[in-house]
C-alpha cells in the first residue's frame, strides 16, 4: 500500500484513512522534521469533515509521542496553513482535508517550515520512516520529553490580514456585490469576512458546515447555486470555494462559469500589463486548452507545462523563475502572495483586475475562445501500465493522425481513467472519444 498520493495522504476515512494510519504518519513526520527542528513546534488545521476529529487526535497523539508540540487552530483553509506555518515560526505544518472530495474521505497534506509542499523525494522518505517499526519504537520519548498540544482560536485575524494585503489598498470593493459559496468548507469564515471588510455586499451561499455537507452539490465542483443567485441578486460577479478552499470557480455577471484557462490567461495578461508577471511566462499543467498556449505566444509570453497537481506547477514555476501558475480546474497559484493555491487570493486579484480594467467580468475574463475539449473520467477495475496496454499506442496515432491533441492518465486519489481530447472539429472529437472509451472499458474492466 502507498501511503501518499498526488496531494499528500488520501482515502476513505475509517477504512485506509484510520486513526491508526493517522498516528504513525504523525509519528513517521515529526521524526523526519525533528531533523532541522528550530522550535519544536508543528501547526496543525483542518476542514469541516466529522472525520477530522478522529484524525485531529490522532496526529496529536502521534506528534506528542515523538515530543513535539502542537498548535491546533480548527477549521482553516489549506493555503491558511501554508501561511500560518511560516508566520507562527513552525517547524512544519499539517491540513487535515480531502480537498474537494465528498465528506466521506479525508487527507494529510505536509507543509514545511516555509509553508510549501514536500517533494515527492521528501515524501518517500517520511514513507520509509512510517514503515521502519524500530525506527518508530525508538523515537517515541518519555516523561519530561513528550509534547503538548494547545488550541488558538484566533489566527483567523493574521489570515485576513494578509489576504487584504494581497489587494491593492487603492481599490475598494465599495459598492460590489458578489455571491461567495464556501462549500460548507473551511472557508465558510474566513470567505465573507474579508470580502465585507473590503466593502463588497456579500450574499453567502453554503456556509452552515454540519460535519457531512462539505462540498455536497456545492461549491467548486458544482457551481449552479452560484449561477443562479448571481442573476437573482444581479451580482457583479459570483466565486465558488472548495471544501478547503484553495481551489477557486468565476461566474460572470451573466451567472456564466469562467473556463479554468481563460481565467489563467485573463490573470496572466493582465499580470503582464501591469509589470507583476515574473519570468516572461505562466505555468499550466498538460490539461490545459491550446489556446491557452497560444494567447501566451501571441503576447510573447511562454507557457511551461506540467504533470498534474498544484506541487508540480509550484515546481516548474521555481525551475523557470515564474510567480503565476496554476491549473485548469481552479488551482492558482500567486507566488507573490501565497505558497499554495489560494481561492480567496485568486477572488481577489479577480476583482482587482475587473476594477482595474473597468470591464464588466463576462469582457475581463474571456481574452481568447476556447478550442474544443473533451474530458470522460472512467471508472476502472485495475490501474494497468498505460505501455503495457496491447493496441493503445495504434489507437492514439489514429487519433493524432486527425490533428487531436490527447492526455490519458490515472487519477491520483480514485480508481479512474482521465481521457482528454482536444480539437477543432467537435463532431469528429465525440466520435473519437467514444471510441478512445470503449477501447478502455475494455481492457481495464473486462
Amino acid at each position: 500500500m502507498k501511503l501518499f498520493g498526488t496531494d499528500g495522504v488520501r482515502g476513505e476515512a475509517g477504512t485506509f484513512l484510520t486513526a491508526e494510519l493517522a498516528m504513525r504518519t504523525a509519528m513517521a513526520a515529526g521524526i523526519y522534521f525533528k531533523k532541522s527542528s528550530k522550535t519544536k513546534k508543528i501547526l496543525l488545521g483542518k476542514d469541516t469533515r466529522r472525520s477530522g476529529y478522529m484524525i485531529e487526535n490522532a496526529i496529536v497523539s502521534g506528534l506528542t509521542a515523538v515530543g513535539y508540540d502542537v498548535v491546533q487552530i480548527g477549521p482553516m483553509p489549506t493555503p491558511a496553513i501554508a501561511f500560518l506555518t511560516e508566520n507562527m515560526r513552525c517547524d512544519a505544518g499539517i491540513m487535515i482535508s480531502a480537498s474537494h472530495n465528498s465528506f466521506e474521505d479525508n487527507g494529510i497534506k505536509l507543509f514545511d517550515a516555509h509553508g510549501n509542499k514536500f517533494s515527492e523525494e521528501v515524501e518517500a522518505q517520511i514513507e520509509a520512516i512510517y514503515r521502519d517499526d524500530a525506527q518508530i519504537a525508538k523515537a517515541q520519548v518519555t516523561g519530561r520529553a513528550i509534547g503538548s498540544a494547545k488550541r488558538i482560536d484566533d489566527v483567523i485575524g493574521r489570515y485576513i490580514v494578509q489576504l487584504k494585503n494581497s489587494f491593492p489598498d487603492v481599490l475598494s470593493l465599495q459598492g460590489m456585490r458578489i455571491v461567495l459559496d464556501t462549500a460548507n468548507g473551511a472557508g465558510y469564515k474566513v470567505g465573507p469576512t474579508v470580502l465585507e471588510e473590503l466593502g463588497a455586499e456579500v450574499i453567502v451561499l453554503h456556509n452552515g458546515p454540519d460535519g457531512f455537507n462539505i462540498n455536497e452539490g456545492c461549491g467548486a465542483l458544482h457551481p449552479k447555486d452560484v449561477q443562479k443567485a448571481v442573476k437573482q441578486y444581479r451580482a457583479d460577479i459570483g466565486f465558488a470555494l472548495d471544501g478547503d478552499a484553495d481551489r477557486l470557480v468565476v461566474v460572470d455577471e451573466k451567472g456564466e462559469v469562467i473556463d479554468g484557462d481563460q481565467l489563467l490567461g485573463a490573470l496572466g495578461l493582465f499580470m503582464h500589463k501591469y509589470g507583476l508577471l515574473k519570468g516572461d511566462g505562466i505555468v499550466a499543467t498538460v490539461m490545459s486548452n491550446q489556446a491557452l498556449e497560444d494567447a501566451m505566444a501571441a503576447a510573447g509570453l511562454t507557457l511551461h507545462r506540467c504533470g498534474v497537481g498544484d506541487k508540480y506547477v509550484l515546481e516548474a514555476m521555481r525551475e523557470h523563475g515564474i510567480n503565476f501558475g496554476g491549473e485548469q480546474s481552479g488551482h492558482v497559484i500567486m507566488h507573490d502572495f501565497a505558497k499554495t493555491g489560494d481561492g480567496l487570493v485568486t477572488a481577489l486579484q479577480v476583482l482587482a483586475m475587473v476594477l482595474m480594467t473597468d470591464a464588466k467580468a463576462s469582457t475581463a475574463l474571456r481574452p481568447f475562445e476556447l478550442y474544443p475539449q473533451m474530458l470522460v473520467n472512467l471508472n476502472v477495475k485495475t490501474k494497468k501500465p498505460l505501455d503495457a496496454i496491447d493496441g493503445l499506442a495504434d489507437v492514439l496515432q489514429g487519433i493524432e493522425a486527425v490533428g487531436m491533441r490527447h492526455l490519458i492518465r490515472y487519477s491520483g486519489t480514485e480508481n479512474k481513467l482521465r481521457l482528454l481530447l482536444e480539437g477543432r472539429d467537435r463532431e469528429a472529437m465525440t466520435a473519437e472519444m467514444a471510441r478512445l472509451s470503449d477501447f478502455f472499458r475494455h481492457v481495464l474492466n473486462d
